[in-house]
């Protein structure tokens, strides 16, 4: 922790809060531990992403492109066929976020539930 203060992350001007933004939105991770799996197509993972929208779809596709973290691959055929999958650094980046969701998935129901009768 000391290491993260030390370093600025916590300071308002610190790029990190650029990432942080990208790879913690809620589309973000989810359209992350979809291609944990495997690589998709843009079909695929708006059905497995369930509820999100095309123009979000693409969005944060881009980004998570433009990022580093996924590859979008196009086969020259006809039709076009896109695959995204996750790059290098999205693997690194996924390794150390799927703990994060076991803990979320294994205590969402308590924390959500205790909220609601509060």
């Amino acid at each position: 922790m000391d290491r993260l203060l030390t370093d600025g992350v916590l300071a308002s001007a610190c790029p990190s809060r650029v990432l942080l933004d990208h790879v913690t939105s809620k589309w973000g991770v989810l359209l992350l531990v979809a291609l944990s799996e495997r690589s998709m197509r843009w079909g695929e993972l708006r059905r497995v992403v369930e509820g999100i929208s095309e123009k979000m779809l693409a969005q944060t596709l881009r980004t998570l492109e433009a990022d580093g973290l996924v590859h979008r691959e196009v086969t020259g055929t006809v039709p076009p066929r896109v695959d995204y999958s996750l790059t290098p650094l999205g693997d690194e980046l996924v390794a150390r976020l799927l703990p994060l969701m076991a803990w979320v998935a294994d205590h969402a129901d308590a924390i959500v539930g205790d909220a609601a009768t509060r």
